[in-house]
């Protein structure tokens, strides 16, 4: 693994798979979302191991400290040797989804849901809630009697 003495963080952050493109990073940088003891930095800081950054990147929160410096976007596995995360387990995405259930909305205006909206919404709510005993008739005989 090459580490060099001097990295910039928009670099750093792209290499350890923060960030998918380093244009993002970058981006993220002036944008303000990327700390380090509450101020704002820099796309070009000059990334030290041992400082702790903020990150927001959507609505994930990450707190991570450098643990060395990577030039290279390696694979996951070996990106994680290179920082620490402290993000508490309570604002990873994992543990947020456990509580979040989807809410199902639909777009102003658009009226009342058909009969095949109303099946595909009743489709993903099986999911979610208890389901439903099997109802006994269909109400749909073609036969005429």
């Amino acid at each position: 693994m090459p580490e060099k003495e001097k990295l910039r963080i928009d670099k750093y952050l792209w290499a350890i798979r923060i960030f998918k493109t380093r244009t993002l990073a970058s981006e993220a940088c002036k944008a303000g979302r990327v700390k380090i003891n509450g101020q704002n930095i820099k796309a070009s800081h000059e990334v030290k191991v041992g400082e702790t950054y903020n990150i927001s990147k959507g609505l994930e929160r990450k707190i991570i400290t450098v643990t060395g410096l990577l030039e290279n976007r390696v694979d996951a596995k070996k990106a994680v040797e290179f920082y620490s995360d402290l993000t508490p387990v309570e604002n990873t995405p994992s543990f947020k989804s456990m509580f979040n259930m989807p809410m199902l909305r639909r777009d102003r205006g658009t009226g009342r849901p058909t009969k095949r909206d109303r099946r595909e919404i009743d489709d993903l709510q099986d999911g979610y809630f208890a389901p439903q005993p099997p109802q006994t008739g269909s109400g749909n005989d073609d036969t005429e009697e």
